[in-house]
């Protein structure tokens, strides 16, 4: 990889020769596909067949997405909509790249996270420095030799070392505009602490600990089957794959009687490591010693970082396997006496990515804004789980202990931009003096009229005493403030 000469973009990579890279790194990513799926596989232990369609696929479609879209998405905009007394001047608004972007990356996800992460900020037009994970170096390390051997002039792309220790290198060493991170909530505060010191901005993609909710009206057997593959594809290690589901008592048995054949049929599967399998283990036993059983009714030990998927059910919402604080594949089934309930359960939680909702009345949830202000979470997949977000439209923003900044889509793309406002004054137009005391009158008479201005009565001292008030956290659970209202 070539050494990073500058913090600043580089100037020559816009317009063709970003298109230019971007159809090469298509075509060689979709050459090299298979090669890095079993790379993948060989580093974290993901089948062949998993790694190449929750990773490759998606990655593939994203560089295909920003090759047609990227350019109208960060073009120059005139913006409409002057006042009156603007006549002669206009406003454009520019995307600018930010600089140097760090990308610390991580293992679950090696290509498929990584992969569009880096599209992005090459896209937008940044330089790039790539931390791999310890975990998945050589899967890692060929996805970026493959972007580098596409064209990217030197400067571009810089990658450092692995450990842990060369991240914490880096960040020490800064000089950086930009930092993502994705992984677990504790390093993301230690990231974002380093970041704090400069003012350095930065995307957290950090651990979702989320819930699925299997209302009454659902299809049973899609909603068991769609949230056990979720709950069970690359061993439970994904961090929009639902921790806890929530089901209706109504349909209680019905949904247990169509995860039954899922949970009895699981084969083991290999987790990152053991420390994770036992970590999945002890919480299952844990809640089990609390009321919980398995619904498979046995309950295989962790062998050398393997375990037996297990959906654990009458959950009780005090044990500590219904907080979500693991990365496996275990399920927390929870009964519930109504969608109310379980929307207060799960506001409980912290960790907020992604949120499944099961039912056949999908248009009351896409209307219901208050339902996804409880939900606190970027992403709601109705009648499935995590498949839908492959679509490379789909940006992910945590929420709450999950991070802050987006990634992916529009909004991840523009999030490694900034903006740059542009005013033109036309030669003709004179220069502005401030208007006398009757010129002042005379305007103010007239933006009443254009306003259709109205008194508006208050009582005294109504407002909030900043001074005298304590104020409270915000309550997520209370409905947002309606600015508009038909």
């Amino acid at each position: 990889m070539s050494t990073l000469q500058s913090r600043h973009p580089s100037a020559t990579f816009l317009g063709n020769a970003r298109q230019s890279w971007l159809r090469k790194f298509e075509s060689a990513v979709a050459f090299h596909a298979m090669e890095m799926a079993q790379q993948i596989s060989d580093e974290i232990g993901k089948p062949i067949e998993e790694a190449y369609v929750s990773e490759l696929l998606p990655v593939i479609a994203a560089i295909r997405w920003h090759r047609k879209r990227a350019r109208a998405i960060l073009k120059t905009r005139r913006m409409g909509g002057k006042p009156w007394w603007m006549m002669g001047r206009s406003l454009r608004v520019s995307r600018v790249p930010l600089g140097r972007v760090l990308i610390i990356a991580t293992w679950n996800y090696p290509v498929g996270l990584l992969g569009i992460q880096l599209l992005q900020a090459i896209v937008a037009g940044n330089t790039v420095v790539v931390k791999p994970s310890e975990r998945s170096p050589r899967s890692q390390a060929l996805l970026l030799d493959i972007a580098q051997a596409c064209g990217l002039p030197d400067g571009v792309l810089q990658v450092i070392g692995c450990s842990p220790q060369a991240g914490r290198d880096a960040l020490e060493a800064g000089g950086f505009d930009h930092v993502i991170f994705t992984g677990g909530t504790s390093t993301g505060r230690a990231v974002a602490a380093h970041c704090a010191e400069t003012l350095t901005s930065s995307t957290l993609e950090l651990s979702g600990q989320d819930s699925a909710f299997v209302l009454a009206d659902a299809n049973m057997h899609k909603a068991a089957k769609s949230i056990w593959m979720a709950c069970t594809m690359n061993a439970g290690q994904t961090c929009m794959a639902p921790r806890r589901v929530f089901v209706l008592r109504s349909c209680y048995r019905k949904f247990l009687e169509a995860l039954a054949p899922h949970a009895a049929g699981a084969r083991p599967v290999q987790l990152i490591d053991h420390t994770a399998a036992l970590r999945c283990e002890e919480l299952a036993r844990q809640a089990v010693a609390n009321g919980a059983r398995s619904l498979s009714g046995v309950m295989d030990g962790a062998r050398a970082g393997w375990l037996r998927p297990l959906a654990i059910v009458d959950c009780p919402a005090h044990a500590s396997l219904f907080e979500g604080n693991y990365f496996g594949p275990v399920l927390a089934v929870v009964p519930v006496n109504d969608f109310e309930q379980a929307l207060e359960l799960h506001g409980q939680g912290a960790h907020n990515l992604a949120a499944s909702i099961f039912t056949s009345d999908t248009r009351r949830i896409i209307n219901d804004d208050e339902l996804k202000f409880r939900l606190g979470v970027s992403v709601i997949t109705l009648n499935d789980c995590v498949l839908p977000t492959g679509h490379p439209a789909l940006a992910i923003s945590g929420f709450g202990q999950s991070g802050w900044g987006a990634s992916r889509g529009v909004e991840g793309l523009t999030h490694l931009t900034r903006a740059v406002a542009t005013t033109t004054t036309a030669r003709w137009l004179p220069v502005a003096d401030m208007p006398s005391a009757d010129v002042l009158r005379g305007l103010c008479k007239a933006i009443k009229w254009i306003s259709g201005a109205k008194p508006v009565a208050w009582k005294k001292n109504s407002g909030v005493l900043i001074n005298q008030q304590v104020l409270k956290p915000h309550d997520k659970s209370a409905p947002p403030t309606k600015v508009y209202s038909k």
